[in-house]
C-alpha cells in the first residue's frame, strides 16, 4: 500500500459536529474561568483551549452536552498542524449565564480603560534663544544703537555692499536704531519724570521725618537733662576722701564730661 507523503494541514473548526465522542479527561466549568478567556454570544461562542492556548468553539451550546470540537493548534490552512488532541471533544459544563457574562466583561473594561491614561503629555518646546542685540535692547539709547550698527556694517561683507542690502542683524541693528531715534524723547521725557517724582517723595520724606523729630524733641529733651542729673548724683555719691591721685582724676574728668553734656542739652 503506498504511503501518502503529503502533510498534515490545519483543518476549518466547525462549530458544529455531529461526533458522539467525548474526551476522557474532567469537563471545563466556565465559572472557573476567566471572563475574556470564554465568549458566550450564541452566533461565535468559544473558548481559549487550556492545553494550546487557540481559540476554540463550542459545539451544541443550546444542548443539552457541550464540548470542544476537535482542533488544531495553528490557524486553518497552515501546514505542519499539530491536531491538538488532549483538548478537542473535551466538555463544557456553562454554569455562567450570558447577562451574567457579559456584565462581567464590561465591568473588566471600564476598569481597564480607567486604569490608562488620557491625557497626552507633549514634548516641551525649546525655546529660541535671542540674539545678543535682543538682549540689550532695553539697556541701549540712540547714540549706541547707531554705534552698534555702523560697528556692524564695517565688518559685515553683506552690509558693505552698495545700496540697501543688509544681513539678518544688520537689518535688525538698523530698525533698533530707528525705533530707539523715534522713542527717545518720550524716553527721557518718562525718565525726567521719575527723576522728578522720586525727588519729591525723598524730600516729603524728609519733611515728615523732621515734623516727626519736631513733635517729640521737647520730650526727648527732657529725658536726656534727666539722665544726665541721675548720673551726675549718682556720680557725686562716689566721692570720697579714701580715692587715690588717679581715681579722683578719673572723677573730676567724669564731672566735667556731664556738665558739658548738661550744658549742651539746656541750650
Amino acid at each position: 500500500m503506498p504511503v501518502s507523503t503529503l502533510e498534515p494541514t490545519a483543518r476549518m473548526r466547525r462549530s458544529r459536529t455531529r461526533t458522539p465522542k467525548i474526551s476522557a479527561r474532567p469537563a471545563l466549568v466556565l465559572s472557573t474561568l476567566k471572563p475574556h478567556q470564554y465568549d458566550l454570544r450564541p452566533a461565535c461562542a468559544s473558548l481559549i483551549c487550556p492545553d494550546c492556548t487557540t481559540w476554540v468553539p463550542i459545539t451544541g451550546i443550546q444542548a443539552k452536552v457541550q464540548k470542544l470540537v476537535p482542533h488544531h493548534t495553528s490557524p486553518a490552512g497552515e501546514e505542519e498542524a499539530i491536531r491538538c488532541s488532549r483538548g478537542s471533544n473535551r466538555q463544557v459544563i456553562v454554569d455562567v449565564k450570558f447577562e451574567v457574562w457579559w456584565q462581567r466583561l464590561q465591568q473588566g473594561v471600564a476598569e481597564t480603560d480607567g486604569r490608562r491614561a488620557t491625557r497626552v503629555t507633549r514634548k516641551p518646546k525649546t525655546a529660541v534663544v535671542p540674539a545678543v542685540t535682543q538682549i540689550l535692547a532695553p539697556l541701549l539709547d540712540a547714540n549706541a544703537a547707531l554705534k552698534l550698527y555702523r560697528a556692524h556694517r564695517k565688518g559685515c561683507p553683506i552690509c558693505k555692499q552698495p545700496g540697501h542690502t543688509r544681513c539678518t542683524e544688520g537689518g535688525r541693528l538698523a530698525h533698533l536704531y530707528t525705533h530707539k531715534q523715534r522713542t527717545e524723547p518720550a524716553r527721557r521725557a518718562a525718565l525726567t519724570l521719575r527723576e522728578d517724582l522720586a525727588e519729591q517723595r525723598e524730600r516729603g520724606l524728609w519733611l515728615l521725618r523732621e515734623l516727626q523729630w519736631a513733635s517729640t524733641a521737647a520730650g526727648v529733651r527732657r529725658t536726656d537733662i534727666q539722665r544726665v542729673h541721675d548720673a551726675l548724683e549718682m556720680k557725686l555719691k562716689q566721692l570720697s576722701p579714701k580715692l587715690n591721685p588717679w581715681e579722683h582724676a578719673d572723677f573730676e574728668s567724669a564731672i566735667a564730661m556731664l556738665a558739658r553734656r548738661l550744658k549742651q542739652l539746656s541750650r
